[in-house]
């Protein structure tokens, strides 16, 4: 113990800084090697670009922006029921009573409500009230959507409003639709159905099963067939059919089914 104690004490500072740095250098250089190993791992083990399995999942993330959908700026706006917009807009708010909304189909939560009126309720629906964006948070719907919502959500609770019904189609409310011309179209497009009675269609000229339909009158009939009814598409199926295609196709049937222009 005292001999080393004494070569230590012998030993030149320049001696002492070298063992230091040569015990340092071992470890230093394992570190640097075990650094370049994992290195060329990760070189030989580059991501999957090219298999579809990667392609696949590399759509599904760019999936949200990636998304292109063609709208027709000139085609006319379908307006909603009622339930169809509580259904896509309202239920997230009203079907749990989030954020104080009145639950459907609650006659306390909606008591204090009805006796404000229902014009007061649709300007409340429109603008906006406390917790409740303004048209539900859908900036799309029409006055005449929001207002048939509103009917439906009071009226699941005991009250007695009347939904709002669409004017008459521009082509009703102009010159009359022409059954002659009608027949050609009704052809192409109705006959598929009307003909045989495909999912409850009303036959063509079939006065029993056209007879409600028919006191209904003929902007009810174009109106149900523009927007689809039940079982029956928009058009008819044939979204690109010009408005008075439309309106000479039911004016056919109605003329077929023993009822008035």
């Amino acid at each position: 113990m005292a001999d080393s104690h004494a070569k230590m004490a012998q030993s030149t500072p320049q001696e002492i800084i070298i063992s230091i740095v040569a015990g340092l250098l071992a470890p230093l250089l394992a570190i640097f090697l075990i650094i370049q190993l994992v290195l060329g791992i990760q070189q030989d083990h580059k991501p999957d670009a090219s298999s579809e399995a990667a392609q696949k999942a590399t759509l599904s993330r760019i999936k949200p922006v990636a998304q292109l959908a063609a709208l027709d700026a000139n085609a006319p706006k379908v307006e909603k029921s009622g339930q169809e917009v509580y259904d896509a807009v309202c239920t997230s708010c009203h079907a749990a009573g989030a954020l104080g909304a009145p639950k459907f189909d609650n006659k306390g939560d909606w008591a204090g409500r009805l006796g404000q009126g229902y014009d007061t309720l649709v300007k409340h629906a429109i603008e906006g009230i406390r917790q409740m964006p303004a048209r539900g948070g859908d900036g799309d719907l029409s006055d005449l959507e929001v207002a048939r919502a509103v009917a439906y959500l009071a009226n699941s609770a005991g009250a007695s409003f009347q939904a709002p019904e669409a004017a008459a189609p521009a082509a009703v409310a102009g010159a009359k639709p022409d059954p002659a011309k009608g027949k050609a179209v009704y052809e192409a497009n109705c006959a598929a159905c009307h003909a045989a009675g495909v999912a409850g269609a009303p036959k063509l000229g079939d006065k029993a099963a056209w007879e409600k339909r028919v006191a209904t009158g003929y902007a009810q009939l174009h109106e149900n067939a523009l927007k689809g009814i039940r079982g029956m598409p928009a058009k008819g199926g044939n979204a690109d059919l010009a408005a008075p295609d439309l309106a000479n196709a039911v004016g056919y049937m109605v003329v077929e089914a023993g009822g008035k222009l």
